[in-house]
């Protein structure tokens, strides 16, 4: 083994970093049409499904994997070891836990769903809302009970971004997924957790989530990345098998509804993960998005928003903690359609190590969009010589008749203000230190939907901070 191939330690410089991975180099070989053909059979899937996936899998050795030419310098896959990796199929078999078992649900929330590489482990949804005609299933329950919604809900991939390869990749081999959906009127207060246990080495898990939102209602939903198992250690000058995830979250509010949405991904060091999240909103709807990400390897994030109702709204915050040797790619994209839309998008992220960070997001005001009012922040916080934060903010207007249009962005150190006052008042450098990163990272602690969710995220941010600080006296 190289030193080019070795994995670099924590604090390393960027000369012992791997060499740089053409996006061409993406070596995923289970990506064929052998593959997909053969697991819509072992799923028993009906004819459309496999031609959707089949024009999916064109569609994806066709586009590059980045088709912004803006964004095409920064993006950099040498992280990813994928050519080893086999699609995880979930057993015919699963364990469905019965309707209305609500001792097993943690408390405050309204339904849990837990999913790991051989599928459904747990299933629960509280009698309440099951009788108020909440809908919580695999989506093979979904096609089972309902064949043509399953079909227009799934056909063309409309839901996802067209243009990116690795979404496309998401449709044409997911074999698991999650279908919710919140009846119109409803106001459902606690919110629904889906936790996806993750991380074998060698495996790769696709799936999609889909959410619908009924008329005037409202939800909330929790979605938890977990490692399933503690990292695996290997002898010196060996790898760990990576694992791979790729999964979509695929939102539709109708008019008038609202949704706030939490994620924490926390999957462990030998974790690559595509995630891609897609809205359409509807006339006077809302969405709220509390994104963390904590764990993996390599992480590409991508948020499509799609502001199509007159009066609807988003609001996003996005952080990252990341250390080692970690790359977090975010990527946002609003498109404001309908007239009097707002958004505001927060991107944060805070690096130690040799981690990085692309934080790149664009605003798209059409030019139907009037009366917009809409703003993308992105702020990075470099803890250590070898981090690397970029921030791309960008605005693409056709429509001058805005109530608001700006960007703002800042990458930099701790400030130095900041320290000295806190220092001044008593409190130990490096205390200080730490009040200050938490603190910056707050605002998306405070959103998420569950006081038990924002308690986990405190403590996990935490125990990340204090590992660090531990491996630098080390």
């Amino acid at each position: 083994m190289t030193q080019a191939d070795r994995p670099v330690r924590p604090g390393t410089t960027g000369a012992a970093r791997r060499p740089r991975q053409s996006p061409t180099e993406l070596n995923l070989t289970f990506a064929d049409e052998a593959t997909t053909r053969r697991q819509s059979t072992d799923l028993a899937e009906p004819e459309w499904l496999l031609v959707d996936r089949l024009a999916a899998l064109a569609a994806f050795a066709a586009l590059p994997v980045e088709s912004n030419a803006l964004y095409t310098t920064y993006l950099d896959l040498r992280n990813a070891r994928l050519a080893d990796v086999a699609p995880a199929m979930p057993e015919l078999a699963r364990r469905v836990r019965p309707e209305g078992a609500s001792g097993d649900l943690p408390e405050g929330a309204a339904g849990l769903i837990e999913i790991g590489e051989q599928g459904v482990s747990q299933l629960v949804l509280s009698r309440d809302a099951a009788k108020a005609g909440v809908v919580m299933e695999t989506l093979a329950a979904f096609a089972a009970r309902d064949a043509a919604g399953f079909q227009q809900s799934i056909e063309g991939g409309a839901t996802l971004p067209e243009a990116d390869k690795l979404a496309q990749l998401t449709r044409a081999l997911w074999s698991q997924g999650i279908h919710v959906a919140v009846p119109a009127g409803l106001r459902l207060e606690q919110p629904i957790l889906v936790r996806w246990l993750l991380g074998r080495p060698g495996s790769a898990v696709v799936t999609r989530t889909l959410i619908e939102v009924g008329e005037d209602a409202e939800a909330h939903v929790i979605e938890e990345l977990e490692a399933y198992r503690p990292a695996v250690a290997c002898a010196e000058g060996e790898e760990v098998p990576q694992a791979f995830f790729s999964g979509t979250s695929e939102v539709r509010l109708a008019a008038g509804a609202q949704l706030s949405m939490g994620s924490l991904q926390n999957f462990s060091i030998d974790e690559v993960a595509f995630i891609h999240r897609h809205a359409s909103i509807g006339p006077a709807a809302g969405l709220h998005w509390a994104l963390a990400q904590l764990g993996g390897r390599l992480v590409r994030s991508r948020v499509d928003n799609r502001l199509e109702g007159n009066g609807s709204s988003v609001e996003q915050v996005e952080i990252v903690f990341g250390s080692e040797d970690q790359l977090f790619d975010l990527t946002s994209f609003t498109r404001h359609i309908g007239r009097d839309t707002t958004g505001n998008l927060l991107s944060k992220g805070v690096l130690k190590d040799a981690a990085r960070s692309f934080m790149k997001g664009l605003i798209t005001i059409e030019k139907s969009a009037i009366g917009t009012d809409s703003f993308l922040g992105e702020f990075g916080m470099n803890l250590s010589r070898q981090a690397r934060a970029v921030a791309i903010p960008s605005l693409e207007i056709d429509q001058p008749d805005c109530r608001r249009a700006m960007h703002s962005s800042s990458v930099g150190p701790i400030d130095e203000s900041q320290l000295f006052y806190l220092e001044s008042r008593g409190i130990a450098p490096d205390d200080a230190r730490k009040f200050i990163v938490l603190g910056f990272l707050e605002p998306v602690v405070a959103r998420m939907p569950l006081e038990s969710a924002r308690d986990r995220l405190r403590e996990l941010l935490e125990a990340k901070w204090d590992a660090a600080r531990q491996a630098a006296v080390a």
